[in-house]
């Protein structure tokens, strides 16, 4: 900077830094990008842009790059721009042709099982499985390590050492899946997933379309595929009214279909196999000789054996996952679609089940609801199947949450500080925050 430079490329709290040390004038700027602004804003930099965009009182403009456009980003634009003009790249919320949307319904307890199936099912999968939270995140990278797969995690946690290197793995294809939230996986611009996995829907409908747009890319095919409870029907089909495609519900397989699909897979790749080039010959005698008494079938059999043993012992006697009352199940869905015009309120919070919690975070703070989801449930390390209806103010938020998590929630979050101020939490109906 000092010898001078036409661009400079930065994070706001490092240029913040440099302004208030003197090590950089932006007097003499004229252009300004923001890049993923709707992210920088749902991580909190709202206070930091508008820092820097007073630093640079004689530009000619200010350029907003974002793959949505929630209301903060419109009340930035109304604040520092002048008869802003908003460009759309393609048609705002368009499906990719190339992409099979599909749903899978289960129930909440069986949602990890769920995905398994559907990782075991496809025995070729190279894809991303998007969590909601960072915790999810690894939480799910952890249990399915455990039981064998070849996966990393990708979230807000890692350094970009390590973020780099988990990339460098996935594109190589080492690994068969990335696990990510979408704040981490911004950016990410990989040929040849086959598979987007919605461990859950997102909270605001439009990331769906930047969840799905991983895969389907440079004219190949894919699947996006969403795991949803009876109560979260709802929101699937929001979902389908937004990007303007037909969502198909598939049966989650059962065990025997795994079985059957992983072993054709194993026959397929054994055929496939090239042994043109090995010194497969040298050995050829041994072979003959340790298998003269052994007919053909049974070595596919001990092939098979050797292969799928695993498999065979832990589906053996597998449940069956998917949702047979279709009238519970139909009634469920319904009463959650009912209770969405009320703002998410669940058939619980209608009856009086729920703890309100008074926090004193608003909108004020730079929250808008999803981001606020984001921010208790990571804090607190809660589902957010616990909460029910978020009423969001200026200077103070009310969250419904189910009793038995109450305590939890309070603890995580009571006495924290948020950008230098202290966090108030506490049950609103025994002295909390009196809704104004």
């Amino acid at each position: 900077m000092k010898r001078g430079t036409n661009i400079i490329v930065a994070t706001p709290g490092r240029l913040i830094d440099l302004i208030e040390r003197k090590a950089i004038n932006l007097e003499g700027i004229n252009y300004v990008v923001l890049d993923e602004a709707d992210e920088m804003l749902n991580m909190g930099f709202k206070d930091d842009i508008e820092f820097i965009l007073k630093e640079t009182i004689n530009r000619d403009s200010i350029w907003l790059f974002s793959a949505t456009m929630p209301p903060a980003i419109r009340q930035v634009s109304k604040r520092y721009m002048d008869n802003p003009h908003e460009i759309t790249v393609g048609k705002v919320n368009s499906g990719n042709a190339n992409i099979d949307h599909q749903y899978y319904s289960t129930q909440h307890v069986n949602r990890y099982e769920t995905l398994k199936r559907i990782i075991d099912f496809n025995p070729g999968i190279y894809g991303i499985v998007f969590t909601r939270t960072k915790a999810d995140a690894q939480n799910v990278t952890e249990s399915l390590i455990r039981e064998g797969y070849d996966i990393e995690a990708l979230h807000g946690d890692l350094t970009q050492a390590q973020r780099d290197k988990v990339m460098a793995r996935f594109r190589e294809k080492s690994i068969q899946l990335l696990i990510a939230t979408d704040v981490a996986a911004r950016g990410i611009d990989v040929k040849e997933i086959t598979h987007v996995i919605n461990y859950e829907l997102p909270d605001d409908t439009e990331v769906y379309t930047h969840r799905s747009g991983r895969t389907g890319r440079a004219g190949k095919s894919g699947v996006s595929v969403s795991l949803v409870t009876p109560r979260e029907l709802y929101r699937l089909r929001q979902i389908e009214k937004l990007v303007n495609t037909k969502f198909h519900k598939m049966d989650i397989p059962s065990g025997k279909d795994v079985c059957r699909k992983q072993f054709f897979h194993f026959i397929d790749k054994m055929l496939q196999a090239d042994i043109s080039n090995g010194e497969y010959a040298t050995y050829l005698p041994i072979l003959q000789e340790k298998f003269a008494d052994v007919d053909k079938e049974e070595i596919m059999q001990r092939v098979a054996a050797l292969e799928f043993d695993r498999f065979l012992k832990y589906y053996e006697n597998s449940a069956d996952l998917n949702i047979r009352d279709s009238g519970k199940a139909g009634r469920e869905g319904r009463s959650a679609e009912r209770s969405s015009g009320r703002e998410g309120r669940s058939s619980r919070s209608s009856n009086g089940n729920y703890q309100r919690l008074f926090v004193n975070l608003g909108t004020k703070d730079g929250f808008y609801k999803a981001s606020f989801l984001q921010f208790i449930l990571d804090m607190s390390g809660l589902s957010k199947d616990v909460l029910g209806k978020i009423d969001m103010k200026d200077m103070n938020s009310w969250v419904e949450i189910d009793p038995s998590a109450g305590n939890k929630m309070i603890k995580a979050l009571d006495g924290k500080n948020y950008r230098g101020r202290k966090i108030r939490m506490n049950d609103a109906e025994q002295g909390g925050g009196r809704r104004r």
